[in-house]
């Protein structure tokens, strides 16, 4: 299934040569970073298994480009039934917006929380970026439940492919308003160049580092 997007709001053209290279750049840095995540992903899945019990990966439906689903993978951070205690745990959310996110998930379990704060359990998503569905840099991919919400200047981040770093990771991430966060991915859509998605790489370093904004 595919949701419409709209974009005709400050439409931008972008020079095919910048998409290429955006595309290039994710296959080669992408599949290096992949193979570099393996054996920590291997260790984080035992663990997981040891402590957690369960399968160690997690693979959840999410929007990409042009309102394309695709099943986004990362290691395991909640016990098993996750999604059906969110109802009950709802008066919790400590976000605006559409969007479910709350400090010290009550569902997440121990090891979970280490894999969220240090962001290792989002080391599978190179395999989506090898695999075309996401970027390197880009708008993170939503759920589908909060895309339904969106109006049409938060449609506009679906108009460029979805990222695992972008402006909102290095820009304080959950510390900021819904709001902020979509002028931050409408920023991306407009100004972003090739050289500009490796500034954002560097950037996201140190702010992995000192786990800004992570939950």
């Amino acid at each position: 299934m595919q949701i419409a997007v709209q974009t005709a709001v400050g439409e931008r053209e972008t020079p095919r040569a910048w998409i290429l290279e955006k595309r290039a750049l994710d296959v080669v840095l992408g599949s290096l970073l992949l193979l570099l995540a393996l054996p920590i992903v291997a260790l984080a899945s035992l663990a997981i298994v040891v402590v957690e019990g369960g399968s160690p990966f997690y693979a959840q439906e999410r929007v990409g480009m042009n309102g394309r689903r695709f099943r986004m993978f990362k290691l395991r951070t909640m016990v098993e039934g996750a999604h059906a205690m969110r109802d009950d745990i709802s008066h919790l959310n400590e976000a605006d917006g559409p969007v479910f996110k709350i400090s010290n998930d009550p569902r997440c379990h121990p090891l979970g929380r280490i894999l969220r704060r240090t962001s290792l359990d989002e080391l599978p998503n190179f395999f989506n970026v090898v695999r075309g569905e996401m970027s390197l840099v880009g708008p993170r991919p939503a759920l589908p439940s909060e895309v339904e919400h969106y109006d049409a200047y938060a449609l506009r981040r679906l108009s460029v492919p979805q990222g695992i770093t972008g402006l909102w990771q290095i820009g304080g991430r959950s510390t900021l308003s819904f709001d902020s966060w979509m002028d931050l991915d409408n920023r991306y859509v407009d100004e972003w160049t090739p050289l500009g998605d490796l500034v954002i790489m560097l950037k996201t370093i140190p702010a992995v580092l000192r786990k800004d904004g992570a939950r």
